[in-house]
Order: C-alpha cells, then sequence, then structure tokens
C-alpha cells in the first residue's frame, strides 16, 4: 500500500468508532457491563443495558442519557428464554435492530469441589453458559439481519476468563463455565462464518480486575491460607502481575469495545486475554 493509500484510510476512520452501531450489554448494571456500555455510548453507540439489578442498570442507563448518548435498560434474566426474546425485540422497537451483543453477566462463587453444591452448580452454568447459550440464540436473526449491510458484519463479544484458560484452584466450577465459553466461541465462529452469516464471534478473557466479583476472588484465596488475611492474599495475588498492577474495567471495556468495532473486521474466533501478563508465566 502507498503511503498516501495510508494516509487517507487514517484520515477517513475513526479508531474504535461505534457510531450507527446499536449494541446489547448483559451484567450492565455494574463493573465490565457498566463501563462498557458507558464507554460504547461515548463512542456512538444506542446500548441496550440489561441486568437483573433494575436499580443500579436504571441509572446506569440514566447517566449515559444524560451525558449526550443514547441508552435504554431493560431487566434480563440471561436464563430466561422470554426476557432474551423480550430484550431483543425492544433493540428492534427501539433502534431498528441489533449489531453488537456482549454477553458479560457472570457469576462466581469461590467454592472448591468439596464446598460447592448442585445448587451452586446449576445456578452457575444458568447465568455462565445457559445465558450465553440464549443469547447468541435469540439475538443471532437480529444480528444477521444487520450484518448484511453492515461493512465487517456483526459482533458477539463473549466475556470468558483467565480462569477458561487455566485453571482456577478456587473455583473449578467456574473455569469449567468459562472453559465451555471460550470453545462456544470458537464453535460459533466456525459455523456462523461458514454459513455465511457476517457474524464475528470472539472472547475476552479478563485476569484480575479491581472489581466486586476480583475482591470475591481474593476472599476465596484468603480462605485457603493459614492467616485467611484477605490482605497477604491480595498481595500474592499482585506479586503474579509482571505488568505491576490489577486490571481495571475500563481496561476490559476498551477491549470488548475494539472486538466489536469494525476495526477488528479480520478477528473472529479469537481470544483477547487482558490480565497483565498473568497467563504468560
Amino acid at each position: 500500500m502507498a503511503r498516501d493509500d495510508v494516509r487517507s484510510v487514517g484520515e477517513n476512520n475513526q479508531v474504535n468508532s461505534l457510531d450507527g452501531k446499536i449494541a446489547l450489554v448483559t451484567g450492565a448494571a455494574i463493573g465490565i457491563g457498566a463501563a462498557t456500555a458507558r464507554m460504547m455510548a461515548e463512542v456512538g453507540a444506542s446500548v441496550i443495558l440489561a441486568d437483573v439489578r433494575d436499580v443500579e442498570g436504571a441509572a446506569v442507563a440514566d447517566e449515559i442519557v444524560q451525558a449526550g448518548g443514547t441508552a435504554h435498560y431493560i431487566h434480563l434474566d440471561v436464563g430466561s428464554q422470554a426476557h432474551w426474546m423480550a430484550a431483543v425485540a425492544l433493540a428492534e422497537q427501539l433502534f431498528g435492530g441489533l449489531d453488537i451483543l456482549v454477553n458479560n453477566a457472570g457469576i462466581l462463587f469461590g467454592r472448591d469441589v468439596e464446598e460447592a453444591s448442585l445448587e451452586d452448580w446449576q445456578a452457575m452454568s444458568a447465568v455462565n453458559q445457559q445465558g450465553v447459550f440464549l443469547g447468541t440464540k435469540h439475538a443471532l436473526p437480529a444480528l444477521r439481519a444487520r450484518g448484511r449491510t453492515s461493512p465487517e458484519g456483526s459482533a458477539i463479544v463473549n466475556l470468558s476468563s483467565v480462569s477458561g484458560l487455566v485453571g482456577s484452584p478456587v473455583d473449578p466450577l467456574y473455569s469449567m463455565t468459562k472453559g465451555g465459553i471460550a470453545l462456544f466461541t470458537k464453535s460459533t465462529a466456525l459455523a456462523f462464518g461458514r454459513q455465511g452469516y457476517r457474524i464475528r464471534v470472539n472472547a475476552v478473557h479478563p485476569g484480575v480486575i479491581e472489581t466486586a466479583q476480583g475482591r470475591q476472588t481474593f476472599a476465596a484465596r484468603a480462605r485457603k491460607l493459614p492467616s485467611g488475611d484477605v490482605a497477604e492474599a491480595r498481595a500474592l495475588a499482585l506479586a503474579n502481575h509482571p505488568i505491576g498492577r490489577f486490571g481495571t474495567v475500563e481496561d476490559v471495556a476498551k477491549a470488548i469495545i475494539f472486538v466489536a468495532s469494525d476495526d477488528a473486521g479480520f478477528m473472529t474466533g479469537s481470544s483477547l486475554v487482558i490480565d497483565g501478563g498473568l497467563t504468560a508465566q
């Protein structure tokens, strides 16, 4: 490509812009989901925020609107087919379709196999795995329709975890669910690509992030220490991060937005790891 061609591309394209895109983000009331919804609206997307925390979710949506963005909140239990159908219908009714699905909702208990109950497993798999399956299934027709006219197609971003790449010593059930998401991402990316659906599917794998769920991880690790000290567990975890800090919700939101944007148009079936070097060791 000639130098003039490179310059013209730079002049005509805003990096990671979501102008004109319509996004649905689950688990959007707090943490990574809320940060992603805010940031998506800032770069031009119309956002449906979905969660079961209605007060917090509606507050984030109102905050986005007050800042000049376009957003709407809906109550969504990701394990419910009816809720998913209503959420996708709302996106079509309010904004005319759906370009981006972010399957972010997830839960963690921090219990090992001996501590965990069947009810724990059923609750976790209903959110972490069933929610991703149902979201993908019920958003598929709307994503496929918009993908036909989008330059790089529509996008699904599934939130896995570093615990979906390497085993978690504090919550094997969480690793099981997140590992399943990683392979479901690859499988659906292959299927949709080969069927000509123009829907890219990628996974983002956060490491230890400064969120309520991150604090749960420290508490679970502390229970395995002789001291039971959460501060000690936190310090030990930090020592395993070559970058010298834990992640922030903004770190992960930026990665999600890149993967969802047309700038990642040649990326599908991939895993983007945001972990400060944790799994590089």
